[in-house]
């Protein structure tokens, strides 16, 4: 408990501090409703000087030794990687990921810090021929600046650490606002490690509060250039509009509804696994989730028959549990909408093959089937552990299937030819699609996003250069231009 209390305070240009607003954000484990911490919201005036603090320190951060930069940058990694039981802890307490599911946050954030410790010295100049005689065209690659990240509830601590990482190893600044449900795992929690990697003062600052105490103060500020954002496509929407307004770039990491397609020629019992993984890892509260799971007729009678086993065999419960796969959904609105979303498909006409109880924030996984057509589960993103199984005729059937909806985030196809599979996933559209494996894919090297309202721009590799970065040409006339005048 004493970890969640030290933590949870605003972090202000190196300094810990209590919010001046007037009501505070509580935060709950999950799970069994424990009281972690309280925390005094932040007002309009601490986003003023987060992000004052952070342009005062980010001039002379990008001055800096790129070899200094990346010192931090590995004792940031060092500390995470001895500190990795900890995180896990307060994954679990914070936000009821199981074991399993903690562990693939840690290593996915250890994985990022270690890109962007090569990254810090990776931002190079060019030159470039000139159409003009004696002319040296040379195009500079700076940091933009400051950056402002407003991060997810459901993998706080990786998802923070794919803009802060890299943003600080190519000399930027950065403000957090992590999501009010995880105010410790997506905010305190990173500025303690940094903190103790040496960072300076100022360059990273957390902020804890809501839309409701400091309305889009956040996002219109003058200072960050770049909004980093994860999380719904309707806030997505408002704040790609809101820094539009402001001239401000935005990386939208946004809602998805991914499909796993089963050909007819796949290993059924790999599909199995696959589909289980890519559906129900942290009670699918994952925006590459597979909502929706497509079989050929010709072996759908065969998977369904295991993946609905292997669904009603998942263990449901206490995340602290090895053995627990599903824990709890976030908050008790969100147990209660997946109930009544669930109970709502089965009286328009579903058919539940697998119908999970919920006992508290414990929704147990429930498989639907038979959905009418138009059912808006369908299009929709379901943050929980609800799949929809479906059947296709063939694979021009699944692509339209596929592509039949809203977003474009993430997705997979099983089958024995992988380069039909290629193919097949070259017809979706979507940001990501994978062939052989899990919907749920993240690697520190390729670029991440979404299409349509799944997002817009990439993180990861040399996507963050782009995101993070500006360019500056600089013209050199080593002899004399003819002016015509």
């Amino acid at each position: 408990m004493s970890f969640f209390h030290e933590l949870a305070h605003q972090y202000i240009d190196g300094e810990w501090r209590t919010g001046s607003g007037s009501w505070d954000i509580i935060d709950f484990n999950p799970y069994n409703g424990e009281k972690l911490a309280a925390v005094t919201v932040a007002t309009a005036l601490e986003v003023d000087q987060a992000y004052r603090a952070a342009e005062r320190a980010q001039q002379e951060w990008a001055a800096t030794n790129p070899y200094e930069r990346r010192a931090v940058l590995e004792r940031a990694l060092s500390i995470t990687g001895e500190r990795a039981d900890e995180i896990a802890e307060a994954i679990i307490d914070e936000l009821g990921g199981t074991r399993l599911r903690a562990a693939y946050e840690v290593r996915g954030a250890s994985e990022v810090l270690r890109e962007a410790v090569r990254q810090s010295l990776r931002p190079t100049g060019r030159l470039l021929p000139s159409v003009s005689d004696g002319r040296e065209n040379r195009l500079y690659r700076l940091p933009v600046g400051v950056i402002g990240v407003i991060s997810a509830f459901n993998f706080p601590f990786l998802v923070g650490m794919k803009s802060i990482a890299p943003a600080l190893a190519l000399g930027n600044a950065v403000v957090v606002k992590p999501h009010q449900s995880a105010p410790v795992v997506g905010g305190g929690l990173i500025a303690r490690i940094f903190e103790d990697a040496g960072l300076p003062a100022g360059l990273l600052n957390v902020l804890i509060t809501d839309s409701a105490e400091i309305g889009d103060a956040f996002i219109e500020h003058p200072v960050p250039k770049v909004i980093s954002f994860s999380g719904s496509d309707r806030v997505g929407r408002h704040i790609a509009g809101t820094a539009a307004g402001h001239l401000k770039r935005t990386i939208l990491e946004l809602s998805g509804n991914s499909a796993l397609v089963v050909l007819e020629d796949a290993d059924i019992d790999y599909a199995v696994r696959a589909a289980v993984f890519s559906r129900f890892l942290y009670q699918g509260q994952v925006s590459m989730a597979a909502n929706r799971i497509l079989v050929d007729r010709s072996v759908a009678a065969e998977f369904t028959e295991r993946f609905t086993a292997e669904v009603a065999a998942l263990k449901s419960g206490d995340p602290r549990d090895p053995e627990t796969r599903i824990g709890p959904v976030f908050n008790a609105f969100q147990a209660d909408a997946l109930t009544a979303l669930v109970d709502r498909a089965v009286a328009d006409g579903a058919t539940a093959l697998v119908r999970g109880r919920t006992r508290g924030n414990v929704v147990e996984p429930t498989v639907l089937t038979d959905l009418p057509d138009g059912s808006p589960l369908l299009t929709q993103e379901i943050l929980g552990p609800v799949a929809l199984l479906m059947t296709f005729d063939g694979e021009d059937e699944a692509v339209t299937i596929v592509n039949d909806s809203p977003y474009g985030l993430s997705g997979a196809v099983h089958t024995g030819d992988a380069e039909r599979g290629v193919r097949f996933a070259q017809r979706i559209v979507s940001g990501m699609f994978h062939v052989n494996d899990s919907t749920v894919q993240d690697d520190p090297l390729v670029a991440f996003g979404g299409e349509k309202t799944s997002g817009v721009g990439r993180l990861n590799g040399e996507a963050v250069v782009e995101a993070f970065t500006t360019q500056k040409w600089m013209s050199i006339q080593h002899g004399r231009s003819a002016f015509p005048f």
